[in-house]
């Protein structure tokens, strides 16, 4: 065995590097995204039992899943988008390994978003940023603190109002600036989408799809415990199920971090 390779599983056996789980409990409870009744949707997540000890099959447990690609903590391919639809290595089963690994940045904007649950994020904000942590690397994972996944019920997550959902997401600048001036792996989210809920009246609609997935850019959204990292220095695996043509996936998210950090 290498002695990089030698040297992370010591770290991770002494407790020195920390898993951290970035992802959500997946089940019927699961929030779903809503869209208008225009558009098909997605089903939220069922279970049922194929068997459970019984005459069915006496020694084992198993159940059939239904549900939406895009549930729960969730990866985005880019064949997600129509800007996405032509590129090479574009779904779930084409896309490199090697390409779902990486550093993650992580921005806080909880203060904002508390104040703002609308709040996007600018790539002027984006550059404050670098000036205290230095400029984003090539092949990063850009991960958005908003504390929304302290929001625990249904309701409260996806916050629908007469006009259609409030949560936070990346002004379009933004967007463009991580996709073609830093050359990110992707961004992530704590929320249902990786688009803010107003997006669907933003120019261009949802800019956060339409440009990252054009760009060939991954999303991850609805994760969690992204308060556990620091700015820089963690490590994030995020490996969808390498479903056939697949659009997206249920993953789960993973970040190595140096404990203490």
């Amino acid at each position: 065995m290498s002695k990089i390779l030698s040297q992370l599983i010591e770290a991770l056996a002494s407790g020195k590097v920390e898993v951290v789980d970035l992802t959500q409990p997946l089940g019927p409870d699961t929030p779903v995204i809503e869209l208008p009744a225009i558009f098909g949707s997605s089903p939220g997540v069922t279970m049922e039992v194929i068997s459970q000890y019984d005459d069915r099959g006496p020694a084992w447990y198993w159940n059939t899943l239904r549900l939406g690609e895009h549930t729960g903590t969730h990866f985005d391919a880019p064949v997600h988008w129509i800007t996405g639809r032509d590129l090479p290595d574009n779904t779930c089963d084409t896309i490199p390994a090697g390409r779902l690994v990486g550093p993650a940045c992580v921005i806080d904007v909880t203060e904002d978003v508390e104040r703002n649950p609308d709040f996007l994020l600018s790539a002027e904000r984006i550059r404050e940023w670098e000036s205290d942590h230095g400029k984003i690397p090539k092949g990063s994972w850009v991960l958005l603190r908003t504390g929304w996944s302290k929001r625990t019920t249904a309701e409260a997550f996806l916050n629908v109002a007469d006009d259609g959902p409030h949560s936070p997401g990346f002004h379009a600048n933004a967007s463009r600036l991580l996709a073609e001036q830093r050359d990110v792996l992707g961004v992530g989210v704590e929320t249902v989408g990786t688009d803010a809920g107003q997006a669907g009246g933003f120019d261009p609609p949802f800019p956060n799809h339409h440009t990252m997935h054009g760009a060939g850019k991954f999303g991850l959204a609805s994760l969690c415990n992204l308060d556990r990292l620091p700015a820089t220095g963690a490590v994030v695996l995020a490996a969808p199920l390498k479903i056939v043509d697949g659009s997206g996936s249920p993953l789960r998210v993973l970040a190595l971090v140096e404990s203490g950090e």
